[in-house]
């Protein structure tokens, strides 16, 4: 009995520590992110806080294609909070190779660290690099150093006036939507599409939620005559790699790149890029085809 009582006081006495254990983080005023970047960012579905700076100054082709900064030129950060006032940063940063050099100094000088850097296309011109970041700290201080290091490139900063693209892209995109089993949204004239793992990602033990990068992309710029160009990257498990790459090239669609964009991430992910120029609804029906080989979530 005296065990029993015992045992039934220490789990009364851990109570009031799981309940503090569930109290809401004090907001963190991501403003002050939006002033360290010099560029305004979104509360996204998923909690994380996400800035896109699509470079907007490149004007880069690949395969006779003039790519828009929505299909495969879109740097961006991404801040999860993990405490009262600190938060995890994620991100890619597109750059020329004469970039690549000052911008890993500076971030580093900044205490913002480099997971992985290569590419994304093949055979394009001028060849653009991908730079993919990790820190951890108060966002003010995260920003103001991813900001130092992009100071030193081309990237557009501040409110740019927006491009008109015409209304219809020139392809079905709910037909489009309808194939692969997830709807997307138009922007800077390019369709896309992200696709949630149905796994829950961690980094440093910490939950990542999709918007950080680690959900399937797809993205569809028209072409004319009902064509598209269409790049992105799978985001894959081990045993997911080669079936997804015999999925892809059954249906005409050639693999750019596979690498992993992190370094701490469990389970382990491998990023499959991909690139072809055909029929819209066509290479919709090749990357449901590859989907079908990966661990998604159930569209709803």
């Amino acid at each position: 009995m005296a065990q029993r009582f015992s045992a039934l006081a220490a789990l009364l006495l851990m109570v009031p520590a799981r309940q503090q254990a569930q109290q809401p983080l004090a907001p963190i005023d991501w403003k002050q992110v939006d002033a360290g970047l010099g560029k305004s960012g979104a509360l996204q579905p998923d909690g994380a806080y996400k800035v896109g700076m699509p470079r907007s100054d490149l004007h880069v082709t690949t395969g006779g294609v003039a790519v828009k900064p929505a299909l495969a030129l879109g740097s961006w950060v991404a801040f999860k909070q993990v405490s009262d006032s600190e938060a995890m940063l994620m991100g890619d940063l597109v750059l020329l190779e004469s970039e690549v050099g000052p911008v890993l100094g500076k971030l580093q000088e900044g205490g913002i660290e480099q997971t992985a850097l290569h590419n994304h296309l093949l055979r394009e011109s001028p060849h653009v690099m991908y730079m993919h970041i990790a820190g951890h700290g108060t966002p003010p201080r995260l920003a103001a150093a991813v900001h130092a290091a992009l100071a030193l490139t081309g990237t557009p900063f501040g409110t740019s006036a927006a491009t008109a693209f015409p209304a219809s892209l020139g392809f079905d995109t709910a037909q489009v939507g309808q194939i692969l089993g997830f709807h997307g949204k138009v922007n800077g004239g390019v369709y896309q599409v992200g696709v949630p793992r149905a796994d829950m990602i961690t980094a440093d033990g910490v939950d990542v939620p999709p918007s950080m990068g680690i959900a399937t992309a797809i993205n569809f710029q028209p072409t004319g005559g009902g064509k598209a160009a269409i790049t992105g990257d799978f985001v894959l498990i081990g045993n997911e790699v080669n079936p997804v790459i015999r999925a892809l090239r059954a249906n005409g669609i050639g693999v750019t790149a596979l690498h992993s964009h992190m370094l701490t991430d469990n389970p382990h992910l491998f990023f499959m890029h991909f690139w072809a120029n055909d029929d819209a609804l066509k290479l919709a029906h090749g990357l449901r085809a590859a989907l079908d080989k990966v661990n998604v979530k159930k569209a709803g």
